[in-house]
């Protein structure tokens, strides 16, 4: 049963399978292990990067197609949910509406988008998800009576996803039963299940197919498969992801605005942790994301500690200054893609490949 929910696709390296564990298990009981409300917001929001990176993936890693508009479909599962929530109310079939929506013009948008720019190749393609994704993020901002414009929406949850909800009255193993424990709950649930359905894609057929065009596009071209067919495919089914990742992350913010979902700086951090994570494998997605979000948050506070250690030092003390937190992250990028070209996952692979061969 274990091996077909994981699809038959296991980690492959003892390494890698620990670190895994660990970050499900850290996800699962850290409501109950840590108080407090930036461990749950830090845990919140390395399940829904969890899944966007792992919907951009899909369309970088086994695909092979650079693109910017990711985000975009990430946007559009965002206000689709707020959208929906402030308009009809807080309800259940409000959320579901807001999602289904959102879903649906994700998807038509980028089979339009991929029928069009597909066709084109390689830094083509990008500029012109760039330029998709830049004009929408314009059209955010412009529409400032269906979206907020730069202020954004705010909006209502139902009742039992919002925090003065109680579903018992006393602490259970140190935790309050609210309603934004069971929002996390409810989001973590929703990542594991997509995690698993996008496995099962990868390991199908289908799979198959886009990862063959990835390798050598005239050779599967040359063999019969429709190359346009199975990339646009692969896009729609990246976006319905991503769409669902900004929905996801919007139920947890309980608002919505351009900064938080076009802003281009967004689209570099999925990017980041792609690299990171190792592209091609949707485990690098979880490994990339735990880390990226981690040191995203507490990286600053560490520096902030070892900055009143050193104060006395004056270069050293300037070098761990907390406002400096963006240069050490510069640099943790660099060492990790200079010691695991391949990402994470890769290099543990490759370890255990070589460990093999050896015996």
């Amino acid at each position: 049963m274990f091996a077909s929910l994981l699809s038959k696709d296991f980690p492959r390296s003892r390494s890698l399978s620990v670190l895994l564990v660990a970050i499900v298990l850290g996800l699962l009981f850290l409501p109950f292990m840590v108080q407090g409300v930036r461990p749950l917001n830090t845990a919140a929001t390395i399940c829904v990067y969890i899944l966007l990176v792992a919907s951009y993936d899909l369309v970088l890693g086994y695909t092979g197609i650079v693109s910017f508009a990711h985000g975009m479909f990430y946007a559009i599962g965002a206000y689709g949910l707020a959208i929906a929530l402030d308009s009809v109310g807080p309800q259940w079939s409000s959320m579901l509406l807001g999602v289904g929506l959102a879903v649906t013009v994700s998807v038509v948008l980028s089979l339009v988008i991929g029928t069009f720019a597909l066709r084109v190749q390689a830094i083509f393609y990008t500029m012109i998800t760039l330029a998709v994704a830049s004009a929408f993020g314009v059209l955010v901002i412009k529409l400032s009576g269906f979206t907020g414009g730069e202020d954004g929406r705010s909006f209502s949850v139902p009742e039992v996803l919002s925090p003065g909800f109680r579903l018992v009255e006393n602490e259970v193993m140190g935790a309050v039963i609210n309603g934004r424990l069971i929002t996390y709950y409810l989001i973590l649930l929703a990542v594991v299940v997509l995690f698993l359905l996008m496995l099962r894609v990868v390991n199908s057929p289908f799979g198959s197919v886009i990862q063959a065009l990835r390798e050598n596009q005239f050779r599967a071209e040359a063999i019969g498969y429709r190359v346009m067919l199975y990339r646009t495919a692969s896009n729609c089914l990246a976006a319905a992801a991503a769409t669902c990742a900004g929905a996801l992350m919007a139920l947890w913010t309980h608002q919505v605005g351009p900064q938080t979902t076009v802003g281009f700086a967004i689209m570099m951090n999925v990017l980041l942790m792609s690299v990171i994570g190792g592209m091609g494998t949707l485990y690098g997605a979880v490994i990339g994301a735990t880390l990226f979000v981690l040191a995203e948050n507490y990286l600053q506070l560490g520096m902030k500690q070892v900055h009143a250690l050193v104060s006395g030092v004056p270069v050293i003390s300037n070098l761990f200054h907390p406002d400096r937190w963006m240069l050490w992250l510069g640099v943790f990028f660099v060492l990790s893609v200079y010691f695991f070209p391949t990402g994470i996952v890769g290099k543990l692979r490759e370890r255990r490949m070589r460990a093999e061969m050896k015996i």
